[in-house]
């Protein structure tokens, strides 16, 4: 099998970084909701050493993730889990969760059973953080979102770009907080949120 390999992520991971430094800064532990290719994860386990990184997906990405866990063999850097989000996580509890463009690909029901996950799995004052495309009051942040999530509909009727408002009501009813909401390169948002 060749890598794997996202362009989003290679031109995404240091913007996000210097997110993250803060962010996790008392964190241990951070289980990472859809891996995908596995970059973010070496990435980021690499620049932040004091980090846990524990990746998730489902079994079929899962050969992809361990040939870059491979290569850059970290020690602080988990093999996959098998995680399905229609299915109970196999993990207990972290410090944080984060996560990168998979709220507009996943179903909506699937993005409700990613934050059931977090009220279970989200340790007392964790943190969620959440990278991908928004809509604000029902609107897009750019035209090219907006391009984009009619392909993404197209594509799969159940997909595309959510609403910050929906997606703020399901964490507060998880026991979240928004701590920041940042601004990211290609019209993109970095969510995070705090457990009380």
């Amino acid at each position: 099998m060749i890598k794997p390999f996202s362009q989003a992520c290679e031109n995404n991971k240091g913007p996000i970084l210097e997110v993250l430094k803060a962010v996790f800064k008392n964190t241990q532990s951070v289980l990472e909701v859809g891996s995908g290719t596995g970059q973010h994860s070496v990435f980021f386990a690499k620049k932040l050493p004091h980090l846990q990184w524990y990746t998730s997906d489902r079994a079929i990405n899962h050969e992809g993730i361990s040939l870059w866990h491979n290569e850059a063999n970290l020690s602080n850097l988990h093999a996959p889990l098998e995680l399905d989000l229609n299915y109970t996580w196999p993990i207990n509890k972290v410090d944080a969760i984060f996560t990168a463009n998979t709220f507009h690909i996943v179903s909506w029901e699937l993005v409700e059973a990613f934050f059931k996950g977090v009220a279970t799995h989200l340790e007392s004052q964790g943190v969620v953080c959440i990278y991908g495309p928004f809509k604000y009051q029902g609107q897009f942040t750019s035209a090219s979102n907006n391009e984009f999530n009619q392909f993404l509909t197209e594509r799969d009727p159940h997909s595309g770009i959510r609403d910050f408002e929906a997606v703020e009501l399901l964490a507060k009813q998880a026991g979240l907080v928004l701590i920041s909401d940042t601004a990211m390169p290609a019209n993109n948002q970095l969510l995070v949120f705090k457990r009380q």
